[in-house]
């Protein structure tokens, strides 16, 4: 049985943000996700698979390989595949390029809750990360909020100035706590290990979204960011048990696990109260997301043909 090949910059070519935004709404209306992670390791070397089913849309199998070494020998540092096999009967159906299903998954997650989250006007969106998620948030942003400004801040400015001149319009910024103030929506992608954005910098109506912390041990904002907020997550499976921005605080008593107030399988309770609340949103992806997106882009690229 043929299945597809869909590669990174074919495949992009059919791709909306707002579309996908409505491919996760469907995709958390369909019998919740099984979810599976499998590590294996030889020395730095990695091989990570993160597999997901949900009843009604198929199955997804999604390996990474990472070899800290690789940019020494002039070699990808990530390499990898997503797998897409039918719902009924199991076949592979496609085979989608890696880095396409995980930039669209990460940027759209926060899209996502950031469309049932921030204030419809919101007109500052402050970027904490000048990485490739910090390009891609730009790009899915701008997408909901077509006449926003973007400010940009990074620990070594050179690195931001390099992504601004790559963004049209944005602007740079050197005093991290003057932007965040300044800003309607606050996203962050970092690898930090120690909280830097600070609760008591936040004002009434914003919207925080935090990427980067993917590992227990890491984490972005601080215990009375979360404490201030209304936080919401995009699934509790993924994030409560597993990453330290959520972790953390549960465990030392800075938060009860009732200050958590959704995750997407609850679109009722997701969303805004009134236009003075912080919230706070934990993307923390997960391998129900990845299949969500690689059904999406294989959908889009058969609608091309």
């Amino acid at each position: 049985m043929s299945f597809t090949i869909i590669p990174f910059d074919e495949g992009e070519a059919n791709l909306d943000w707002q579309a996908l935004c409505a491919a996760f709404a469907h995709g958390h209306s369909l019998p919740k996700a099984e979810i599976a992670d499998s590590f294996l390791y030889r020395g730095d070397d990695t091989l990570l698979s993160r597999a997901a089913w949900i009843d009604g849309m198929g199955l997804a199998v999604k390996s990474a390989t990472i070899f800290p070494g690789n940019p020494a020998r002039g070699a990808p540092m990530i390499n990898g595949v997503v797998n897409l096999f039918a719902d009924q009967i199991g076949s592979l159906e496609a085979m989608v390029d890696f880095h396409l299903v995980t930039k669209w998954k990460t940027a759209g997650d926060s899209l996502y809750a950031a469309t049932r989250l921030a204030r419809p006007e919101s007109e500052n969106i402050l970027i904490v990360g000048a990485g490739t998620v910090g390009r891609n948030l730009w790009q899915a942003y701008r997408s909901a909020f077509p006449d926003a400004r973007f400010t940009l801040w990074n620990r070594t400015r050179a690195n931001a100035e390099a992504m601004a001149a790559e963004c049209p319009g944005m602007a740079v910024a050197d005093d991290l706590e003057a932007a965040v103030r300044h800003a309607d929506i606050v996203t962050s992608a970092t690898m930090s290990t120690a909280p830097f954005i600070m609760g008591d910098w936040l004002q009434p109506g914003q919207h925080v979204d935090l990427i980067g912390a993917y590992r227990p041990d890491m984490r972005e904002a601080d215990d009375t960011a979360l404490g201030r907020a209304r936080v919401f997550v995009d699934s509790f499976d993924t994030t409560v048990e597993h990453i330290g921005e959520i972790r953390t605080p549960l465990e030392t008593g800075a938060i009860s696990r009732d200050h958590l107030i959704a995750d997407f399988y609850q679109p009722d309770l997701f969303k805004r109260h009134s236009t003075d609340e912080i919230t706070l949103f934990k993307n923390g992806g997960g391998a129900h997301l990845d299949l969500m997106t690689s059904r999406y882009i294989l959908d889009a690229w058969n609608a091309a043909q």
